[in-house]
């Protein structure tokens, strides 16, 4: 009797854990800490607009053409409608001939929630930090990446809500990448007058006071 007390208290304190559903379908990639910042993300967006926002950070090695959106579909069980997924396949191959990699797709459970969100400036909020050209490694910029792109989309569902959010991040991606680029930029050309242009400008002078 006492051992079905002790299960019975157990699963009373665990039942809130599994009610919670997570807005990871996947994640392969990031990290615990970054994680909880999506879902912390992700509960307040459908607390307050009823719309369940989900992530999929998968290392995958999807083919050319592959279906994102029936990949998607094929979740449906493990999502609440209605839903928006933000995708990241870094691994996904975008041609076999360029042999370049990694995708990033926005689907929704129906085509009229993507008249609350501008899918253009949440893939770019989540490409543009795992593009630039920093110390950061790629696993870092995948989570930053991932948690910029899908802040984004719930910051884009929440304005067109007319809600407020707390727990979405200002998006700065495209300035800091910007300021990046710049010292990149500043740093080689100084390089390429030292080794090169220095030299030769040195050179030239010494010739002619001779």
């Amino acid at each position: 009797m006492k051992l079905a007390r002790v299960g019975f208290s157990l699963l009373a304190l665990l039942f809130p854990l599994f009610l919670h559903a997570s807005h990871f379908i996947k994640n392969d990639l990031l990290s615990i800490d970054a994680a909880k910042v999506v879902e912390e993300i992700g509960d307040e967006l459908s607390s307050k607009t009823g719309i369940n926002a989900y992530a999929i950070a998968t290392n995958e090695n999807f083919t050319e053409g592959f279906n994102l959106v029936n990949y998607v579909r094929q979740h449906e069980g493990n999502m609440s409608k209605p839903y928006v997924v933000l995708v990241f396949a870094p691994n996904a191959v975008i041609t076999v001939q360029s042999q370049e990699k990694g995708r990033v797709a926005v689907v929704p459970s129906s085509d009229d929630l993507k008249e609350l969100y501008d899918t253009a400036s949440v893939i770019d909020d989540t490409v543009d930090v795992v593009a630039a050209k920093d110390s950061n490694t790629k696993q870092d910029k995948y989570a930053i990446g991932v948690v910029q792109g899908y802040s984004q989309l719930a910051q884009n569902i929440a304005d067109s809500k007319g809600v407020q959010m707390t727990k979405t991040l200002p998006s700065e991606t495209r300035t800091i990448v910007t300021v990046l680029q710049y010292f990149v930029y500043l740093g080689t050309i100084l390089v390429f007058w030292i080794f090169l242009i220095r030299p030769i400008v040195k050179r030239v002078r010494d010739g002619r006071t001779k």
